[in-house]
């Protein structure tokens, strides 16, 4: 008996070795993130290629391009106004949104007259970045890639996604916000 007590405790302390550790069903390699980051690349290549060629087409404006990656012509200037919008300033502008291929998708009777709180409010890209390009009473087209416009996923509504857009900004007013008025 004592023979038996002893086998069945020493097998009992040889089962209990601890809980092994589970392999992963699935290896994450980060391969999708490479492919993603190179897909994003080659569109935004495609894009700029586009707009090279819109831009050499185009012999009537002179075109300026931008620090954060859009191409812009004025349709007016104001030259007596050497005030550029800053952050907290209230500008009142009308826009609108139009396709590459000249097609209206949002004209300014629908997008209306808006009242934009530099970088305090929601817009998509391009068109808060292009904002503080403009002083009072300028009026701008901008060539806008699609990661400046709506991105890979687009307004769900009339802007698909990866879509490059030209957005018309008409600057009307610039009210300075306190801070920005020179003392």
């Amino acid at each position: 008996m004592r023979k038996i007590t002893y086998i069945l405790l020493v097998l009992l302390f040889a089962k209990c070795g601890g809980p092994q550790a589970r392999k992963p069903v699935e290896v994450k390699t980060g391969s999708f993130i490479k492919q993603s980051v190179e897909r994003n690349r080659e569109l935004l290549a495609s894009e700029e290629k586009l707009i090279g060629s819109m831009i050499a087409a185009d012999s009537t404006h002179e075109y300026i391009s931008t620090d954060f990656g859009a191409w812009f012509f004025y349709q007016q200037q104001n030259p007596s106004s050497d005030y550029l919008p800053e952050e907290n300033d209230m500008v009142t502008m009308i826009y609108n949104i139009i396709s590459f291929q000249n097609d209206t998708i949002y004209n300014q009777e629908e997008t209306g007259t808006i009242d934009y709180l530099v970088d305090r409010e929601e817009l998509f890209p391009g068109l808060r970045m292009g904002v503080k390009l403009l002083k009072e009473g300028e009026t701008a087209t901008f060539l806008l890639p699609s990661h400046l416009a709506f991105g890979y996923h687009g307004d769900n509504n009339r802007i698909g996604p990866n879509m490059p857009v030209k957005s018309t900004i008409t600057i009307i007013n610039i009210e300075q916000s306190k801070d920005s008025i020179p003392k």
